[in-house]
């Protein structure tokens, strides 16, 4: 579930904290009793409709410009086609609350079954998202603190005290990834069917530490693995559980849920990976029989780093709802974006928050999160001076689909932005050292 490569990732430490500040000012104007200055509220709106109640149905036929949803549906089949995606969901959030969804090509080829707007895809740690509200949550209520020190919770693993709940959010603890490990991947795929258990991915989490906890920025997922079971601990209730009581069933998410404590509601894809190079090279289905995307073994693996599955429309729902409406307390949204600027002192590899990224798209600053697990990968992105949000989800792991995102955002913005060319996506080696997980 290494996060994939967002445009905006290499834009230099000052820009970032400038256009981090500029965010941070309007998500504060808009946890503001007053009434915030125009710029800032054109930055950062707050929205009812973003709330945490149940989101209204979109019309069977998208936005208000048939000739809009016509081009959209052209390109993304092109793009499609282009850098030979199985399947691919894609959900555009107008400010108006339309929604805009496409589809193209086959959730399992094997059977020639097509992907609909109701295909549920894993998301990978676009999930993170979901882990990393919940924890915050549990803070709002005061039962959790940023700087309680995880050992406190979960002694049995003797993790350092100094590990603390903020710094498994932001991936400053220092711990490895344990899905970097190079004999897991063996270990997944030779018994795909198997039930992981936490503690059995523990065990491949790497010595020594990155750093001391604090020490530097290393994204990993060992941290969100650990912050589902601090979840559990002080929650009182399995991860699937709280993530229903408290985000999918309100939000009225009804294509999402989380694959290890939940069975899916509709229709999924199976996942594909590639054994040689070039997009000619022939599909091959990660399918263990089971509903779980990709296969068993890789989702309990990963627990809270990566096993939520859902569409994109609900994405889209879900990435308003977080960062512009009262899922978490308005506080709360601004601390999740001024740790960007922390992590950043630590150099961080990309502008990273508590469980968010900060980064440009179609030009324009976005927030949100992108997922790649072998099979799979997605990016959900938040515009917050537009209004608008972006989810585009592929039954893949070679090619990113953010230049895809990108070139479907800057036609939607086409009648105020004249766009650019936009270069195709590439797809990535098949044969690459370490799996995408």
């Amino acid at each position: 579930m290494v996060p994939a490569a967002d445009p905006g990732y290499r834009a230099s430490d000052m820009d970032r904290r400038l256009t981090t500040a500029a965010l941070v000012i309007g998500l504060a104007a808009a946890a503001s009793p007053l009434t915030p200055a125009p710029a800032a509220a054109a930055l950062v709106a707050s929205s009812a409709s973003g709330s945490a109640h149940a989101v209204p149905a979109s019309a069977p036929g998208g936005t208000a410009s048939p000739a809009l949803d016509k081009s959209l549906q052209a390109r993304l089949e092109r793009l499609r086609l282009r850098a030979a995606i199985p399947g691919i969901s894609a959900a555009i959030l107008f400010p108006d609350g339309t929604v805009w969804r496409g589809t193209g090509g086959l959730a399992d080829i094997a059977t020639l079954t097509k992907v609909t707007p109701e295909t549920a895809f894993a998301v990978a740690s676009v999930s993170k998202t979901f882990t990393s509200a919940l924890i915050l949550a549990l803070c709002d209520e005061g039962k959790l603190r940023l700087g309680t020190s995880v050992a406190s919770i979960l002694p049995a693993l003797h993790l350092d005290p100094k590990i603390t709940v903020g710094r498994l959010l932001d991936h400053t603890s220092g711990l490895r990834d344990f899905f970097i490990d190079a004999r897991i991947d063996k270990a997944l795929q030779s018994a795909r069917s198997r039930v992981w258990t936490a503690a059995r991915s523990l065990k491949y989490v790497g010595r020594p530490p990155f750093s001391k906890p604090g020490g530097s920025f290393h994204y990993s997922n060992t941290n969100y693995l650990l912050l589902g079971l601090v979840a559990e601990q002080v929650g009182g209730q399995p991860l699937a559980d709280q993530l229903r009581t408290r985000f999918f069933g309100p939000l009225g998410l009804t294509h999402t849920y989380e694959q290890i404590g939940e069975q899916p509601a509709g229709p999924v894809a199976h996942g594909y990976r590639y054994a040689q190079a070039g997009l000619a090279a022939k599909a091959i289905d990660l399918s263990d029989g089971s509903p779980m995307m990709p296969f068993t073994s890789v989702v309990t693996a990963g627990g809270a780093a990566g096993s939520v599955a859902s569409t994109p429309e609900d994405l889209v729902h879900w990435a308003k709802a977080l960062y512009s409406g009262n899922v978490l307390a308005p506080m709360t949204r601004v601390g999740m974006l001024v740790d960007v600027a922390a992590t950043g002192a630590r150099k961080a590899t990309l502008p990273y928050g508590l469980g968010i990224q900060s980064v440009d798209i179609a030009g324009r600053r976005a927030l949100g999160h992108t997922g790649r697990l072998l099979g799979f990968r997605s990016i959900v992105r938040w515009l917050p001076a537009e209004h608008m949000a972006i989810a585009v989800l592929t039954n893949q792991s070679r090619t990113d689909p953010a230049p895809i995102a990108d070139a479907l955002l800057r036609l939607a913005l086409a009648p105020a932005v004249a766009p650019p060319a936009v270069p195709p996506p590439s797809a990535a080696p098949a044969a690459s050292p370490v799996p995408a997980y």
